[in-house]
């Protein structure tokens, strides 16, 4: 007796994948690119603000030390930091502390990350260079998933644009003048407004995002640089993990 067949109004019709879903299924070359093509826009933002920091460095530290320190740290807010330090006098210890405490935020951003990293302990560490602010944001899908390929194309647009616009600071610093004249100084907050902005469009990514950013600025005026990014980062942590 052959089969009874079920009539094509019951069968459900096929949904659509989710666009985040297709373009983590996409090959790795792609998203890589896709990444670098969203990623270009806050290279450019990082050339001005490596620009910036290599003036600012040169009195303070030389020229040589100001692009190995971007080279190898590549981290705007915890190198500034430094420097607001060595400027009003601190010594070298302190600068590290300071930019330590900055950096703090990239340990949740980092078990946020970790459940989508797919390679062995050398290519996860390898793979962890790369998160940056702009770069983890970007390449965030939602539910805990995170687009690798897709953040390394990103942090690529980055790193060559921060690293070059502070070695054209440090040497060339005498002809550009004071960054502060040339309204350079607003390019870091508006950088990370640009961020907040577009996490904003997610609506389960409003509530803590208020909160976090509720907490840094009633403790800004009130603890050392540092500290309300990291009280901050820990409080949305804490907060998103019990929401899940």
């Amino acid at each position: 007796m052959p089969p009874a067949r079920v009539p094509a109004t019951c069968v459900a019709p096929a949904q659509p994948a989710e666009p985040d879903t297709l373009r983590t299924q996409a090959p790795a070359r792609d998203r890589v690119l896709a990444g670098l093509r969203a990623g270009l826009p806050y290279g450019a933002a990082s050339l001005l603000l490596g620009l910036s920091f290599g003036v600012l460095a040169r009195p303070l530290m030389g020229p040589v030390a100001a692009i190995v320190m971007s080279t190898i740290v590549f981290a705007g807010s915890a190198q500034f930091a430094a420097l607001a330090v060595l400027s009003a006098g601190g010594g070298a210890a302190a600068a590290i502390i300071a930019g330590m405490l900055l950096n703090l935020r990239f340990v949740p951003m980092g078990i946020a990350i970790a459940p989508s990293l797919r390679a062995g302990p050398l290519g996860r560490a390898l793979r962890g260079q790369a998160i940056v602010d702009a770069s983890w944001a970007l390449a965030n899908r939602g539910g805990g998933r995170f687009d690798i390929e897709f953040l390394l194309g990103s942090t690529l647009a980055q790193y060559p644009a921060w690293v070059g616009g502070t070695v054209v600071g440090a040497l060339a610093g005498g002809l550009i003048g004071n960054p502060r004249a040339l309204g350079l100084d607003a390019i870091f907050p508006a950088f990370f407004l640009g961020l907040l902005v577009a996490e904003l469009r997610r609506a389960e990514a409003r509530p803590v995002a208020v909160m976090g950013g509720a907490i840094a600025l009633v403790l800004m005026p009130l603890t050392p640089a540092g500290v309300p990014i990291i009280v901050a980062a820990a409080a949305v942590f804490v907060t998103a993990g019990f929401r899940r």
